[in-house]
């Protein structure tokens, strides 16, 4: 369809230099038979070309409707494609989820719900204090607090005095070592 459009189109090229040579024959003819004559050559040329120009208009619709059902075909097979895909993806989705059973996921969840507080219980009995009262009298501890400000710097509460004795374990006095000064200093140095 292209091809007749071009092949037609260099014949209306050819047509409008036929008919732009008519023109300039009328402009310098003075009227009368012989430019009758001429205009209606030119009238004839005029109507082919008109003619031409239809049959190039139908080709272009012509080629404009192939163009778009060839587009709608390939748009076609797009969707044929997709729905296959789809289908596909659909299928594998329902096959997959027909594995899973809901209520087993529910039942985990319990289990790690009832696991989880089991072990909170462990770690609440393993952090349990033992002779500690379990009301503290905030007033008795800020007294104490206040006393120990008040102790002089030499004394000592009798609770903090054990922490400065000698552990009764060790038999011998501990071995102090002997100050080694420096090998090779400037003093041996100047004596050798």
């Amino acid at each position: 369809t292209d091809s007749r459009v071009s092949t037609i189109e260099v014949k209306v090229k050819k047509l409008d230099a036929e008919l732009t040579k008519y023109r300039d024959q009328m402009a310098k003819m003075r009227p009368g038979p012989g430019k009758e004559a001429v205009q209606r050559r030119a009238l004839g040329v005029l109507k082919q070309k008109k003619l031409y120009e239809g049959q190039i208009q139908q080709l272009q619709q012509q080629a404009f409707n192939m163009e778009s059902a060839a587009m709608t075909t390939e748009n076609l097979r797009n969707t044929m494609a997709t729905m296959d895909a789809m289908k596909q993806a659909n299928a594998e989705m329902k096959r997959q989820y027909g594995k899973i059973d809901i209520d087993k996921i529910e039942q985990m969840h319990y289990d790690m719900e009832d696991m989880i507080e089991q072990a909170n219980e462990i770690q609440e009995s393993l952090g349990r204090s033992y002779g500690v009262p379990d009301e503290i009298d905030e007033d008795e501890l800020q007294a104490e607090l206040d006393a120990l400000e008040t102790l002089e710097e030499d004394e000592t509460p009798s609770y903090l005095q054990d922490l400065n004795a000698t552990p009764d374990f060790i038999d011998e006095a501990p071995i102090s070592e002997p100050k080694v000064s420096p090998v090779g200093t400037q003093s041996e140095a100047k004596s050798t």
